[in-house]
């Protein structure tokens, strides 16, 4: 970047040169670099990073080890493919993740870029491999930005795209936003009985339900932890119809649960697991793993031209090194409780501050007009993210009303960090509770 070019300056051509279909932005930040869990602009500021790109950056920015495989790949070719060819790091990254997921079946691995297209992969795979027309999904769900995977999530930012008639879509067990009069009490099994006892004997028969797709913790829908029965009653319910278990670990997966894996927390295996963000370490990479019979169900029926690229699976063995080397799996789940305690004891004397919730090193803080109504206050969520941002700390909303203040950073973070952070978004709330952000400010930033 010339010295002479603002962090502003860069904004403005972006503003004039960048598609706005694909932005989603909170505040007017410009990366310039970053280093270990800290961004920093076109002008030299320094940010404490609480978001890691929604979860993409899991090892930071500059972890030494990942880079230099990159590197060591790219010195002997810029390309390597796989689909019309064979590279090492592609098969050695293959076995790794196969190893790493539980279960005694013989399995596979398909590459691609991008969670989306993970997920279109495999619900492209599904019908074929089983014969089965249907997949079910459930309510909040995020699952990719490809026309196909934007039917088969459930978010209402992704409404607008209708999906396919064979996708069904159940109620998920929130327990802060229950889908029953009901309320929590006996959630998990309220939402499954709708699916097994309304759904599937009226217009889903389970019969030619290929699939179910779920989040151990749904992100995008509000940072949400479902009950611990959940997991294993879905298993159970999979099982009884011979239906395949597909969980959607793009975000949550790799250690940032305390886990490997989200879903091993409900103590269950999958039938198949899709991956991608961290995965890659800053390149774009993604994997489903899953049954050999669902992966070869088509020669060629799900492929990019770039899928397993040898520099992208040398830089995804690098990064699931480093989880082991750095111990991320138990760090993520002490630092973790520690990140929910602190936001608990920072955070909730606040009126707004309706809920705070998390597994590991994913913690969402929702904000509400007031405790009594439980009204979503996106406003409020839009005007925290951005004087944070002011304020030095990246961060960003999410959830089905926009409302959530989505707290993922990269695992690597120390305690220290963790307090500085929960202390900037203690004094943004206060600040935005005390007028100090107008909505001419944010007008421009309307995240979701």
């Amino acid at each position: 970047m010339a010295a002479t070019m603002t962090a502003a300056d860069i904004a403005q051509r972006d503003e004039r040169a960048v598609a706005n279909a694909l932005k989603i932005r909170y505040t007017p930040f410009v990366m310039e670099r970053g280093d270990g869990g800290r961004v920093f602009d076109g002008d030299g500021r320094s940010y404490l990073d609480f978001a890691a790109v929604w979860c993409l950056s899991g090892l930071g920015y500059s972890n030494e080890r990942v880079r230099s495989a990159v590197i060591a790949e790219l010195e002997r070719s810029t390309f390597a493919g796989l689909v019309s060819g064979i590279n090492q790091p592609a098969v050695e990254l293959a076995e790794r993740l196969i190893d790493l997921v539980p279960g005694d079946w013989e399995k596979k691995v398909w590459y691609g870029l991008s969670g989306s297209d993970a997920s279109e992969a495999a619900m492209r795979l599904l019908p074929q491999a089983t014969g089965r027309n249907r997949l079910v999904s459930f309510i909040g769900s995020w699952h990719g930005t490809h026309d196909g995977t934007m039917g088969l999530s459930a978010h209402p930012s992704l409404t607008g795209v209708i999906g396919g008639a064979n996708v069904v879509k159940a109620p998920y067990p929130d327990p802060c936003h229950p889908p029953f009069l009901g309320g929590a009490r006996n959630l998990t099994d309220q939402c499954l009985h709708y699916l097994e006892h309304y759904l599937f004997r009226t217009i889903c028969d389970p019969q030619d339900v290929a699939a179910v797709f779920v989040e151990a913790v749904q992100s995008d829908g509000g940072d949400v932890v479902p009950p611990p029965d959940f997991m294993p009653k879905l298993r159970a319910l999979c099982d009884r119809h011979g239906i395949l278990l597909a969980v959607d670990e793009i975000k949550v997966g790799l250690a940032r649960t305390g886990r490997m894996f989200a879903y091993e927390h409900g103590g269950v295996e999958a039938d198949v697991v899709l991956l991608g963000k961290s995965l890659g370490g800053g390149l774009p990479v993604s994997a489903v793993v899953a049954r050999r019979e669902v992966l070869d169900a088509a020669t060629g029926g799900a492929l990019f031209t770039a899928s397993g690229y040898a520099s992208g699976c040398a830089a995804a063995l690098a990064v699931l090194d480093e989880i082991d080397r750095l111990d991320l799996v138990a760090q993520s789940a002490a630092n973790g409780a520690y990140l929910g305690e602190c936001l608990r004891q920072a955070l909730g004397d606040f009126e707004i501050v309706g809920d705070i919730r998390g597994l590991g090193m994913i913690q969402g803080v929702e904000l509400v007009n007031d405790r009594a109504s439980r009204a979503p206050n996106q406003p409020a969520a839009a005007k925290v993210v951005y004087r944070a941002w002011e304020l030095g700390l990246i961060v960003y909303y999410a959830g089905n009303w926009g409302n959530v203040l989505e707290i993922t950073p990269p695992l690597i973070l120390t305690r220290a960090e963790i307090d500085e952070g929960v202390a900037i978004l203690h004094q943004a709330i206060r600040d935005v509770l005390d007028g100090k952000v107008s909505d001419e400010a944010v007008a421009a930033f309307a995240g979701w």
